[in-house]
């Protein structure tokens, strides 16, 4: 059964990203607003909001959040996350590239590689735009990107396989030097209550994106880029980097 991108993996995708340190992440945006702003933001837009873990940990640190997502299946999780912990986070299903807020935002996180599911640079573009449009003067936009180098030397054309309690995952990538698409084919099993197991396919694509590329992006829908940093710690950037953090504000008038 071929399902919508992330209808089953919303079902394991927290199992599948446990080692995903949220904590250094919330760390890492917490850093850049004391560094970059004049006063704490009070709200913040997690761009691609998933299930909400990066969320909910934002939220408990006093930040006032709006999880913005595609799919229903991810934030019908986050939301009852959200209600277990007593957060009262604002979780909207919407289009990244044709968001709509009730107001604007002093800060617009977007985490782990959700620019590069934007499969073509006139919707990066577009996405840009929307956030610009929400964001406050002054206010900061950081996002990640998983880098060309990440996409020809680990992703490729490799096979993987990930097995954890009740789900096995098989991994299939397949990447195009020329376009920078790569389309990852993912089968799961899904073992249910009684013993037996379902499975269910998907296909994902993302696309590489030079720094150059989205730095004019950015340029273009109006913001100034402050910083591109390696890691969590602010590394400085270098030709073998996995992911790349842009730092980006909305100039002032």
């Amino acid at each position: 059964m071929i399902c919508p991108s992330y209808s089953v993996l919303a079902e394991c995708y927290d199992v599948l990203m446990q080692d995903v340190d949220y904590a250094a992440w919330a760390d890492f945006y917490e850093a850049q607003f004391q560094k970059h702003l004049d006063r704490r933001p009070s709200i913040v837009l997690d761009l691609g909001c998933g299930t909400g873990t990066l969320t909910g940990m934002m939220a408990s640190r006093g930040f006032d959040m709006i999880g913005i997502d595609l799919s229903a299946e991810m934030l019908s999780k986050a939301s009852a996350a959200a209600q277990s912990a007593g957060h009262g986070i604002l979780y909207l299903q919407q289009d990244m590239r044709a968001f709509d807020l009730y107001g604007s935002v002093d800060a617009v996180v977007c985490s782990l590689d959700g620019i590069n599911y934007l499969t073509r640079k006139e919707d990066v573009l577009l996405c840009f735009m929307r956030v610009y449009t929400f964001l406050n003067e002054g206010g900061l936009f950081i996002f990640d990107v998983n880098t060309k180098w990440k996409f020809e030397h680990v992703f490729g054309d490799e096979r993987y396989i990930l097995e954890e309690e009740g789900i096995y995952l098989g991994w299939e990538n397949e990447y195009n030097h020329k376009t920078g698409l790569c389309r990852f084919y993912l089968t799961f099993f899904c073992e249910n209550e009684n013993g037996s197991w379902d499975r269910f396919e998907e296909i994902q694509r993302e696309r590489a994106y030079s720094d150059r590329t989205l730095k004019n992006l950015l340029f273009r829908a109006g913001f100034e880029v402050l910083e591109v940093v390696s890691d969590l710690a602010g590394g400085a950037i270098s030709d073998t980097d996995e992911r790349h953090y842009f730092i980006c504000r909305r100039p002032r008038a």
